[in-house]
């Protein structure tokens, strides 16, 4: 089974946690705003008047919305900025309320306290969900990381891929990858309009049956970075095969190109990848659809090559 693979460290896991206590919050918030808008303008100690039950409500279904917004992506920037931006607009019409006559001061001034404190947290949380939701923060490089389940042992898995001449039987923007010596290989990648990318790379790390990492040379036309880990499945079901791939795109046009290719929706890309490398690992072939056009590879065609101990 596919699916992102989430290598956090403690602040990451705090955010995203912070991010859906907040989107919860919204939807809690949200429904007695919509249903019974009575109640929390008594509650909050502004006038009941038909207007202000209005606003209540106007809140409500916004607060709703960005609750279910949240909860619905993993990384929900943009929700979260909404909320602030609303944050902003509920102390002003507290700050108006606190000026107006009739209202209980004491509670206008309670929840305008309550708000600054949500809108603080809200503040944290968007700031902090915007610059890892970027996947070309900082550097410029394009990251991302994502895994499956095969059924296969760790051992074999490990030595399919650890023949990099391999991969571009299930990475469709590969067309080949040859070893060098000294744990060095070749690796030519398809780009738009017919062009080709090529860089050389190398395995610096190596750890049988567990772990690959690899990274360019220097004055690749692709500057990149990578590893792919291999762990037993609980329950015995075989392997779990995460990837990690930092790309760093080159300018110019040629680096618009490369960009594009490897920069549009990178999770999903290796997660195609991956359900490709199950069918050739599990069954032998991979099945090509109109986006990969090569035709089927049998595994058994794959193994018959040369086995290589180094890249």
């Amino acid at each position: 089974m596919t699916g992102l693979i989430r290598r956090r460290g403690h602040g990451d896991g705090r955010q995203e946690r912070l991010a859906r206590a907040l989107g919860w919050f919204s939807l809690g918030l949200g429904i007695p705003q919509l249903l019974v808008p009575q109640r929390l303008n008594q509650l909050i100690g502004v006038d009941d008047s038909g207007r202000n039950r209005m606003v209540m409500r106007a809140v409500g279904v916004r607060e709703l919305a960005g609750g279910a917004g949240i909860l619905d992506r993993p990384r929900p920037a943009g929700f979260l900025f909404a909320r602030l931006t609303g944050d902003i607009m509920d102390l002003l019409l507290l700050g108006a309320a606190l000026r107006a006559k009739g209202n209980d001061r004491h509670r206008v001034g309670a929840a305008t306290a309550a708000v600054t404190g949500v809108a603080v947290l809200d503040a944290i949380a968007a700031k902090k969900t915007s610059r890892s939701s970027d996947p070309t923060t900082g550097s410029g490089a394009v990251r991302s990381q994502t895994g499956i389940t095969v059924n296969r042992p760790p051992e074999e898995v490990y030595g399919f891929w650890r023949r990099l001449e391999n991969l571009p039987s299930f990475m469709y923007h590969l067309e080949s990858v040859q070893p060098t010596g000294d744990g060095r290989s070749r690796w030519v990648a398809k780009a738009p309009a017919g062009r080709t990318v090529t860089w050389d790379a190398e395995v610096v790390e190596d750890v049988p049956n567990e772990l690959i990492r690899w990274r360019s040379l220097e004055g690749a036309e692709v500057p990149n970075s990578g590893s792919v880990r291999f762990a037993p499945a609980p329950g015995g079901r075989g392997t779990q095969v995460g990837v990690e791939l930092e790309v760093q795109p080159p300018a110019g046009a040629a680096g618009a190109a490369v960009a594009r290719l490897f920069g549009e929706e990178p999770v999903q890309q290796i997660k195609d990848d991956l359900r490709r490398f199950k069918q050739v690992i599990e069954t032998g072939e991979v099945l090509r659809s109109d986006g990969t056009p090569e035709g089927s590879r049998t595994q058994r065609q794959l193994f018959q090559r040369e086995a290589q101990p180094g890249v």
